[in-house]
């Protein structure tokens, strides 16, 4: 058994921009970025249609709703504009640490994130102070939870199949996909972040003695 947990509301609680259009246009004219007096339409506005279940990645989407004004940026402005609007203040979650310590006595741990902006999860875990052995996320795979494949990319990057691969989360939806693959997922609405190293223990201990775990 290994273990990966989610990042945003399981590890961290992150402050977010209510208008987000506002910060991202904040950090494009930090950056001599002609902003579109229409920006906010821009932005809210589809430029690119993606596969059900598929990443679109916020950085280019920035950078084709500018484009759609006839404002040209280059991908890598785009990029470090949208990852500085949503780096934003984060708190660890109580329980989060003890969590992370207890996952390790298991083997390596992963985050498995849905997360729209490059970058954005290894900066927040390196804000938050929180190491951890992988980063899967859905616009570094392509694919938001509850894809089956974040899942296998997360259990590959563990070097485990599946069925050995322990999802924690916060969201029984898209975390809670994890059931459906063949991991097993472990939604905090039923077991607190702080009851996840006696939910671990148990597991191992049924299945040392073949019981079927809770």
């Amino acid at each position: 058994m290994v273990v990966s947990f989610d990042c945003f509301g399981t590890l961290v609680d992150a402050d977010r921009p209510d208008e987000p259009w506002v910060a991202v246009a904040d950090a494009l004219a930090a950056r001599d970025v002609t902003v579109p007096s229409d920006w906010e339409a821009a932005y809210r506005s589809s430029h690119r249609e993606y596969e059900r279940g598929a990443e679109a990645p916020l950085d280019e989407h920035v950078r084709l709703a500018l484009a759609s004004r006839s404002v040209d940026v280059e991908a890598e402005t785009a990029h470090d504009a949208t990852l500085a609007a949503f780096d934003s203040p984060v708190t660890v979650r109580d329980g989060a640490r003890d969590a992370l310590a207890s996952a390790r006595e298991y083997g390596p741990v992963a985050v498995c994130s849905n997360c729209s902006v490059p970058g954005l999860v290894e900066r927040t875990l390196d804000r938050a102070d929180l190491a951890v052995d992988s980063v899967v996320t859905s616009v570094g795979c392509g694919w938001r939870k509850p894809h089956p494949t974040i899942f296998e990319r997360t259990a590959a990057a563990l070097a485990v199949p599946l069925d050995e691969l322990v999802h924690v989360g916060d969201d029984a939806r898209t975390d809670g996909g994890a059931d459906r693959v063949g991991a097993t997922a472990l939604v905090l609405d039923d077991v607190a972040l702080s009851a996840v190293p006696e939910w671990l223990a148990g597991t191992v201990a049924d299945g040392a003695s073949g019981e079927e775990p809770p």
